[in-house]
């Protein structure tokens, strides 16, 4: 697939369906999620949008953004399947995010987002900065 062509993928607005969600994350690398996760969640992203390869019609990359609409915008789920990375979806996706949440959202809104090793390089180039040691992430899953 090297050389492939970018028109070979498709843009979508939304989420991507359910089984190709939990596919993405899987093979991506991302925190597996069950089903009933999956069907909560992906409705309830501010906004979203998936990746499509023309030629095999399977969904390839994925993101999306929690936000209150106002003040607050988390990107999450940035994916794209092994076998398609180094060929400027990431960059896509995320672009598309950061494009809706300026044309949407009020000046001076925060972004953010969790920083895995594989992606840091992709968010510096949009300008996400780590914000240690000012502040730090900090998470907990609930039993």
């Amino acid at each position: 697939m090297i050389g492939q062509q970018a028109d070979d993928y498709h843009l979508v607005e939304g989420p991507p369906p359910i089984a190709d969600y939990l596919t993405l994350r899987e093979r991506s690398g991302l925190s597996p999620r069950r089903l009933e996760q999956a069907a909560q969640g992906l409705s309830g992203a501010w906004y979203a949008v998936h990746i499509r390869h023309r030629p095999s019609s399977t969904t390839v990359g994925m993101g999306r953004v929690l936000g209150d609409g106002g003040w607050y915008f988390h990107i999450i789920d940035m994916a794209v399947l092994p076998e398609h990375q180094r060929r400027g979806l990431g960059d896509r996706v995320l672009t598309a995010l950061l494009r809706h949440i300026h044309q949407f959202a009020p000046p001076g809104a925060y972004v953010s987002l969790m920083a895995d090793e594989p992606g840091r390089r992709l968010y510096a180039r949009h300008g996400f900065l780590d914000t240690a040691p000012r502040s730090l992430g900090m998470a907990r899953t609930l039993t």
